[in-house]
């Protein structure tokens, strides 16, 4: 009798769970689901929501667990999340007040996933004996999902080392005019400015003569008039100035004889009378032997004492070393010191193109020009292929850093414009660079190659560092439109609008800057920049459809139908596309959208 008992007693502790279980499944029906944000949205690859759970009043009964399970349906696919538990226990005030329970959820994103489904199921399990009875019919809570940031545009920048560069290892060359000092000096006797025959008739007269002969281009002449330190200040004065400008008449004489012409006007001459001062005495004096280090000390005691110019020379007179100096330092005082900035000759960007075309194809060796003027008449070629053969040249005989860098940098741009296998080539080069030096050029090129191959953290992390080693401003503008592609794509979006505004000023950057705006909500400042990019070129499709989300997320219908119109016009298969994006679809009924995108 009692064993029967048991068993009725065990029936009716089951029948109550049954009955239990199946009430709570049934009223599952009135529990409230909410997902945030609604449509989900991808964000560095990623899909981030937070789905909010609210069941009945006295749903929950004892010893019983509610569990949300969600799941997003896509593609004959199904990703599961963990369940969202209500556990009775732990709701004292289940009869009174409605449980609540809010969770994060992540899923990576996958290309196939636009157009799933979110969903819910509920299920009720036994504390007790662990028993489960479900599920609930499923629930559809979010619908696709909008891939806004995926419109980033990948920006690819190979940074040329200019071929003006120099360093210890880098000659480069410039084709602007740069000058060469030639210097000439002529010596004087004691309180005298006439030029001897004797000066003019020495190595120094004869070298002189020979370089003016020589018909240089010459921009200016200075010549800077000296004295010994005797004499009074007005000899010293007419010293000076009469010994330079006795040069400048023996140099005008020159010209005459050589038949400068006109060109004798466009040269410049410049006097510059020294007159009572010690430096040069006291630099000549420092490297002379002719006397010990304490001669030297009561010299300069003398020189860098008070009293005048005249003072200090009778006070040196007075010295045991004073015939010394006299004989040995005052002669080289009593100068006129020629100094002539003369044209430097240099070839033509014609004949250097010549050369350089030569070089490639291995008709003349590479040293026929020099590293920069190479480097120079890459520049000076559009042709990535022709770029490509002169620097292949140049590193064969001028193997530094820049030049291997720069080759890299013409197979970058070759890999960017489609050609792939030059992306392993390119790689090669920027290694060889880097372990010459480690610059922020090949540094920051390699972010584009890793870019290039999808490691996002890997290029972020070179290219900020190639940013951080302050390379030319140039440099800096190329690397940021990299930089900030790269932040759209790591969900990094006011960092990325900071390197968008400190960008090359090109439609691909202004457009990715507009983005970044509308990401980080900044909807007003986001269409002004879509502006911009059309201003810049009236065919970029997606500056338009940028727009057109901007003005939706402000709920412009008008201005939303307008830019649609323009980016379709632009690119057709935009139509398809905007016809499905969720980021219109609160304007999915309007006629005029829908005429928009017929």
């Amino acid at each position: 009798m009692r064993k029967f008992n048991y068993a009725l007693l065990a029936i009716g502790v089951l029948t109550f769970y049954g009955c239990a279980m199946n009430q709570m499944l049934k009223m599952a029906k009135d529990q409230q689901l909410t997902v945030d944000p609604d449509p989900l949205e991808v964000h560095a690859d990623k899909v981030n929501f937070e789905i909010s759970a609210v069941l009945p009043v006295k749903m929950l009964k004892p010893n019983m667990t509610y569990s949300v399970e969600a799941s997003y349906d896509y593609a004959d696919k199904s990703a599961k999340f963990d369940p969202i538990d209500f556990n009775s226990n732990e709701y004292p005030n289940r009869d009174t007040q409605q449980p609540r329970e809010t969770q994060k959820f992540e899923m990576p994103y996958d290309s196939e996933m636009d157009n799933g489904t979110l969903t819910m199921v509920g299920w009720v399990s036994n504390n007790k004996n662990g028993k489960k009875k479900g599920p609930t019919d499923k629930l559809e809570i979010a619908k696709g999902l909008i891939t806004t940031s995926k419109l980033v545009a990948p920006t690819y920048y190979g940074a040329y080392v200019s071929y003006d560069y120099k360093d210890e290892t880098v000659d480069g060359w410039t084709p602007d005019e740069e000058l060469e000092p030639t210097n000439v000096n002529f010596y004087f006797t004691q309180g005298s400015s006439a030029l001897r025959s004797s000066e003019k008739r020495s190595d120094r007269g004869k070298f002189f003569q020979a370089f003016i002969a020589e018909k240089n281009v010459t921009r200016t002449v200075t010549i800077t008039g000296t004295h010994s330190p005797e004499g009074s200040e007005r000899i010293n004065s007419d010293l000076s100035k009469n010994r330079a400008e006795k040069i400048e008449e023996y140099y005008r004489q020159m010209m005459d004889r050589y038949d400068y012409k006109g060109a004798a006007s466009s040269i410049k001459f410049a006097l510059k009378p020294v007159i009572e001062d010690w430096t040069q005495f006291k630099s000549v004096l420092e490297n002379y032997d002719g006397v010990d280090q304490s001669a030297k000390s009561e010299i300069l005691n003398i020189v860098n004492g008070s009293g005048s110019f005249e003072d200090k020379e009778d006070a040196l007179h007075k010295l045991p070393s004073y015939k010394k100096l006299f004989k040995d330092i005052y002669p080289d005082l009593r100068a006129a010191k020629t100094e002539i900035l003369t044209v430097i000759e240099k070839r033509s960007d014609a004949e250097i193109s010549v050369l350089a075309k030569q070089i490639a194809e291995g008709k003349l060796p590479a040293d026929t020009l020099s590293y920069g003027e190479l480097a120079y008449a890459a520049y000076l070629t559009p042709s990535l292929k022709e770029k490509a053969a002169i620097y292949e040249a140049t590193v064969k005989t001028y193997d530094n850093w820049a030049a291997h860098n720069n080759l890299g940098a013409v197979y970058l741009n070759m890999a960017v414009e489609g050609n792939d296998s030059n992306l392993e080539k390119a790689i090669t080069q920027f290694e060889i660079s880097l372990n010459k030096k480690n610059s922020a050029y090949s540094k920051g090129n390699m972010a584009s190659v890793e870019l290039m191959q999808g490691n996002t953290e890997k290029a972020y992390a070179s290219i900020s560092d190639a940013v951080a080693m302050n390379p030319p401003s140039k440099i800096v503008y190329g690397f940021n439109g990299t930089k900030g592609a790269i932040e759209i794509m790591q969900a990094n979006y006011d960092d990325a609008v900071k390197s968008l505004s400190n960008a090359n000023d090109d439609a691909n950057n202004l457009f990715n800057k507009g983005l970044a705006q509308l990401l980080a909500k900044d909807y007003q400042n986001a269409a002004i920049t879509f502006d911009e990019v059309s201003d810049k070129d009236g065919d970029y499709a997606m500056a338009y459809y940028g727009a057109a989300i901007a003005a939706s997320r402000q709920g412009k219908g008008n201005d939303v139908v307008d830019n649609i119109k323009k980016a379709v016009n632009s690119d057709s298969s935009l139509k398809s596309k905007a016809a499905g994006d969720l980021e219109f679809a609160k304007f999915a009924t309007d006629s005029n959208f829908i005429n928009a995108v017929k």
